[in-house]
């Protein structure tokens, strides 16, 4: 069960952990390639796809809409699934031999530097429409402008709580953050933290607080600011209360879940790769919120999760456009709906979403924040990572003793200078 959650919780969002992979490394490797083109034979009717569905439910998920796919374009889809944290590796290795796969599934934070190194093949090239998919979704497969990755559905964080802690502590549901902060020292009794959320050092940790830094003004570009400095101070605000356990330095999303099911935290931060765990439990009534902002009227920017659907610059042009048609289909409205009722993610199709409210009203709030959510890589593409690794080294410090703003100083310095 353990290892179930934890692939479930790694597909569902965009993943921690990966190994970096320097860019002038990337950029040799995928230009060879594309020069080059395919350096092996294929079979001219099977077309290969290769993703992170190693936990079960995703991979038949995943192998059934292939089926479909395959059936009604007259073509075989055969999935190679890997883990998350080696899909971008894997594909590099690929690359230098010559091999890629015809349809690349990256996490949406990679796609631009694979993108960057011209790995990749415009999807508008290939026919693929973006009329029916919000702006924010499309710059969340977008690269400087291009189109290079569709997404089949897309997912953001939320606020999640414990109905009958709530009810019985006769505590509202908090949409600001002076509410939250309330609210968590209320509910802070025993065993019980009021809020759990992730600020461990990994990509785990900048998903969460991308939320607070965004809410309140802050930018990636300047981690620095005021703004920033604020969010931070913020989540030290709740450590000091006693409302967030010391442990939260350390804890990814999944031990967050682990510990709202366990009754260890009233609240937390997750996103809805959760909801199927928690599910399993019949006697824990949860609901969900929009992440509270620092005041009434805010907008509440989350960032968006997910994977997206590229097709690899292989040099065989016939063979693109046929993988253009399969990702075509793959992210299309019904596809797309199958695939998000299945994985309770938000469908990145409009048409399809508006379908999924129906369908799922208990996540209605969650899609609310999609609407309102963004890509962390929509303003610094391929230097996304360094500021990443830069702020989670900001978090460790700031969360265990240094100010808000000597951490972020720091930060900001490992960010623009590159160590």
């Amino acid at each position: 069960m353990m290892s179930k959650r934890f692939n479930a919780a790694h597909r569902g969002r965009e993943r921690s952990r990966r190994a970096v992979v320097p860019l002038a490394a990337v950029s040799v490797l995928v230009a060879g390639t594309a020069l080059t083109g395919c350096g092996q034979q294929r079979d001219a009717d099977v077309y290969t796809v290769m993703n992170s569905s190693t936990d079960e439910s995703y991979h038949r998920w995943d192998a059934e809409a292939m089926a479909r796919c395959g059936e009604q374009l007259g073509v075989t889809i055969e999935q190679q699934s890997v883990p998350a944290a080696q899909v971008m590796t894997k594909a590099l290795r690929m690359a230098s031999s010559k091999s890629l796969p015809d349809i690349v599934q990256f996490d949406a934070s990679e796609m631009p530097t694979f993108a960057d190194a011209g790995g990749l093949v415009d999807l508008r090239t290939l026919g693929l429409s973006t009329d029916d998919i919000p702006e924010g979704i499309v710059d969340f497969g977008s690269y400087e402008g291009t189109y290079y990755g569709a997404a089949r559905s897309v997912n953001t964080l939320a606020l999640f709580y414990n109905k009958d802690v709530l009810d019985k502590a006769g505590v509202r549901v908090p949409s600001t953050w002076a509410e939250l902060r309330e609210a968590a020292r209320t509910l802070t009794r025993g065993k019980q933290y009021g809020l759990a959320l992730s600020a461990g050092g990994a990509e785990d940790g900048v998903f969460q607080f991308t939320p607070f830094m965004w809410s309140n003004g802050g930018d990636e570009t300047k981690l620095d600011s005021p703004q920033v400095a604020g969010a931070l101070d913020y989540w030290k605000s709740l450590l000091k209360d006693g409302s967030l356990s010391k442990s939260t330095v350390n804890w990814t999303q999944a031990d967050v879940n682990d510990q709202f099911m366990a009754g260890n935290a009233a609240m937390m931060i997750n996103g809805p790769w959760q909801v199927e765990t928690l599910n399993t439990d019949k006697s824990l009534h949860w609901g969900i919120a929009q992440i509270p902002v620092p005041k009434a009227g805010d907008d509440s920017v989350g960032p968006l999760g997910g994977a997206v659907l590229t097709v690899p610059r292989t040099g065989d042009d016939a063979r693109e456009k046929t993988a253009g048609r399969i990702v075509a289909c793959l992210a299309g409205e019904k596809e797309q709906l199958t695939y998000a009722l299945n994985s309770w993610m938000v469908p990145a199709n409009a048409k399809a979403a508006a379908v999924w409210r129906e369908r799922v009203p208990e996540l209605d709030a969650l899609a609310d924040q999609v609407a309102t959510a963004r890509s962390r890589t929509a303003k610094l593409g391929a230097g996304w990572s360094g500021v990443s690794l830069a702020l989670q080294s900001a978090f460790q410090s700031a969360l265990t003793g240094q100010s808000s703003e000597a951490a972020l100083k720091r930060a900001q310095q490992r960010a623009t200078s590159g160590n």
